[in-house]
């Protein structure tokens, strides 16, 4: 039976980071659900969820700085480990686990693609764009590195391609939204795929001998 709400909460000495992933029927609602103390870090979330059909609550508590660097990490690692869940738990269940998906709002596009192989891997490639150091109070770097931990959490691939673009907004949305794209496909279910895994190498086992 595929799971409809998977709920992941991570605590360490500096955060304590909920989210819900709610497969159930999108509500209206959403964007409220998304907390964290970044503004712009939640309105990328807000796309992913909305390109991705999934609803995504996250909660954040803090034991004392609010760093942006932490908050992004953080975030991202534990919304990669829910759907890390959500994707293994649904192999019986035909889970495609794989897929790509084009990003655009107005000047600005983008490409990212996704495999759930146990081997995290992340790369994003400006194409010679000059991405502003800077958009919205946060900085490109952070919003990489949510990226780049959500890669971590889930232990799989992902490749982003920025192809055009010259506004900073713009820039950032139109990648968020091709991650929220490929997530979508990534996730969809397939009768002709239950039990498959996104790689021919299938499932990975460690054998492991301690004396």
């Amino acid at each position: 039976m595929e799971n409809k709400i998977i709920t992941v909460k991570r605590k360490t000495t500096e955060s304590e980071i909920t989210i819900i992933l709610d497969f159930n029927e999108f509500k209206s609602d959403y964007r409220k659900r998304i907390k964290t103390p970044i503004p712009f870090l939640n309105h990328m979330i807000e796309h992913i969820a909305w390109r991705s059909e999934v609803n995504i609550e996250v909660d954040v508590k803090l034991d004392e700085f609010n760093l942006s660097h932490l908050v992004c990490e953080d975030v991202a690692i534990t919304f990669g480990k829910a759907v890390a869940e959500y994707v293994n738990d649904n192999r019986v269940n035909g889970v495609v686990g794989f897929g790509d998906g084009i990003g655009i709002i107005d000047e600005a596009m983008a490409r990212s693609a996704i495999s759930f192989e146990s081997r995290a891997y992340f790369q994003l490639d400006y194409n010679g764009i000059d991405a502003p150091k800077e958009t919205e109070g946060m900085l490109s770097e952070d919003l990489e590195t949510f990226l780049e931990a959500f890669v971590q959490g889930a232990m799989c691939t992902l490749h982003v391609d920025l192809l055009k673009g010259h506004n900073g907004h713009h820039i950032w949305e139109a990648i968020y939204r091709s991650f929220g794209v490929a997530l979508n496909r990534a996730m969809t279910l397939s009768e002709k795929r239950k039990g498959m895994t996104s790689g021919v190498a299938g499932k990975i086992n460690f054998e492991i001998n301690k004396e």
